[in-house]
């Protein structure tokens, strides 16, 4: 027979009655002193913390990585050195503009971020389904956020809004062509891909260095919505995409992507028409091969949601030996705004949290702040010290040295821009039938956006390809030839 068990305080005394408050006499005040009742309520104030800024809308799950291909010949990573090696992870995949109950069948890029609890600490992907992003430097990140997100004198998504910065931003013409398309609406969190997005830096322990990028495509295919499938399914569910994803798990279905890696030698970083390290240009397959480094299984749904999914912390900067962030601008912004995030949110300590610590030992003289549960308890917190028993630091970890040259000052990346030219790659690789569904996307979306916010976008897509800005027009009752003289 089960042992029943008392309900009780937050400070572990047996309750006695949970449904009626301490009251002066029947008909009297309550009173102060009932100290369930105070506790109870002023927990219930504290339970939410402030969603996300972006990637509000979360959804978690537990699973393992297991190599394919060593990786050795381009990183010391230890976890990517040998065949058959596992590696726990958590991940969370979400949409990024919209808060936290909005629905999953808005156009929105999706996040997919993974968490690798390696031997030699935790690693960090942080990406995006969509291989590229809106911008090439992260001072702009709240601009073109702010421009996504709802008027602020309404709280209403005004398309207006963000195709008048998308026009006077042509660097973001790429990310268009891709959020626009059919794959803005994933049909699953399970038929998504994944993209680093950014650049990186491997290392192997000869020292040589090579720039990847990294990719993950789902084993069972990518597979989007259209707007009006989109449109039939939020009318019955908005949560489909969290549906689908704990349903999946729970039965046994269990889904799986593989991992790509692309190397770039640094010799060939200036044999392209466009800088390799922008943020705003994809990597083509048919130009820089995928090799394939392993497959990820995702097995577990989290036992409490927001300790796990809403608690969980990303940085593209958490990397371990072997690894080292690019000159990508908008990487480098990055690696300070995400866990500063999490900071605000969670604390200075959320890296304790279960979720987010690494299984390997903490061993540093970081000490104190909000709610530490995981304090170091020696009282040497200082270093160097001349005590035996005390961590030291280890000159077998240093990373080897990377060359960097310019000098310092606020300019704009004029080198090699091509804001127009690779969005004209992404066009010519699309089906005829992908370019119809961009076309019509784009046109629906313009609905309400005023005429010379339209004129502004068709002349940047003319610069991508006359035809792609010809049928954007015809769809939206434009006379392009009014517009763009000056461009033929």
């Amino acid at each position: 027979m089960t042992e029943k068990k008392n309900l009780t305080t937050n400070q572990g005394a047996p309750i006695g009655d949970n449904q009626n408050s301490m009251t002066a006499g029947l008909k009297g005040p309550t009173l102060l002193e009932d100290y369930q009742l105070i506790e109870k309520l002023a927990h219930f104030d504290r339970e939410r913390v402030p969603e996300r800024v972006v990637h509000a809308r979360g959804v978690g799950a537990h699973g393992k990585f297991v190599v394919k291909n060593s990786m050795k010949k381009y990183t010391m990573a230890h976890f990517l050195q040998e065949e058959g090696q596992e590696t726990e992870v958590f991940v969370r995949f979400s949409t990024v503009i919209h808060g936290l109950h909005s629905p999953e069948t808005l156009r929105d890029p999706r996040g997919f971020s993974v968490k690798f609890y390696t031997e030699e600490g935790n690693f960090d992907f942080v990406g995006n389904n969509l291989p590229v992003f809106f911008i090439r430097d992260a001072i702009k990140f709240p601009d073109v956020i702010h421009s996504l997100k709802p008027d602020p004198t309404t709280n209403i998504q005004d398309p207006n809004r963000y195709w008048d910065y998308f026009s006077l931003t042509p660097e973001a013409t790429t990310m268009i062509t891709y959020l626009f398309s059919d794959e803005g609406i994933p049909a699953s969190y399970r038929q998504m891909r994944g993209s680093s997005v950014h650049a990186f830096k491997w290392i192997n322990e000869e020292g040589k260095t090579v720039y990847v990028k990294l990719r993950w495509q789902p084993k069972a295919g990518i597979v989007n919505l259209s707007t009006d499938q989109a449109s039939q399914i939020q009318a019955k569910e908005f949560n489909h995409a969290t549906r689908d994803l704990h349903e999946a798990i729970a039965d046994g279905n269990y889904p799986e992507w593989d991992l790509y890696v692309q190397v770039l030698d640094p010799a060939d970083l200036d044999k392209f028409d466009f800088n390799p390290l922008d943020a705003t240009k994809d990597w083509f397959e048919d130009v820089i091969p995928y090799e394939l480094v392993g497959t990820m299984t995702l097995t577990g749904n989290p036992e409490n949601i927001f300790s796990e999914t809403e608690s969980v912390g990303f940085n593209p900067g958490v990397l371990v030996r072997g690894m080292l962030p690019s000159e990508d601008r908008l990487l480098q912004g990055r690696l300070f705004s995400y866990s500063d995030t999490q900071r605000h949110r969670i604390g200075p300590n959320y890296l304790q949290l279960p979720v987010n610590q690494p299984k390997t030992p903490v061993a540093n003289n970081q000490r104190d702040g909000a709610m530490p549960f995981k304090q170091q308890t020696s009282s040497i917190n200082y270093e160097p010290n001349s005590y035996e028993s005390e961590p030291k630091e280890n000159a077998k970890f240093i990373e080897p040295e990377q060359e960097i040259r310019g000098d310092i000052a606020g300019r704009l990346i004029a080198e090699k821009p091509n804001n127009f030219g690779h969005a004209r790659e992404v066009w010519k690789r699309y089906s005829e039938a992908e370019q119809k569904a961009l076309v019509k996307n784009i046109a629906d979306d313009w609905a309400n956006v005023r005429e010379e916010i339209k004129i502004r976008n068709l002349r940047n897509f003319y610069q991508v390809e006359p035809v792609f800005a010809e049928q954007v027009a015809a769809k939206t009752g434009i006379e392009l030839d009014k517009y763009i003289s000056d461009l033929k």
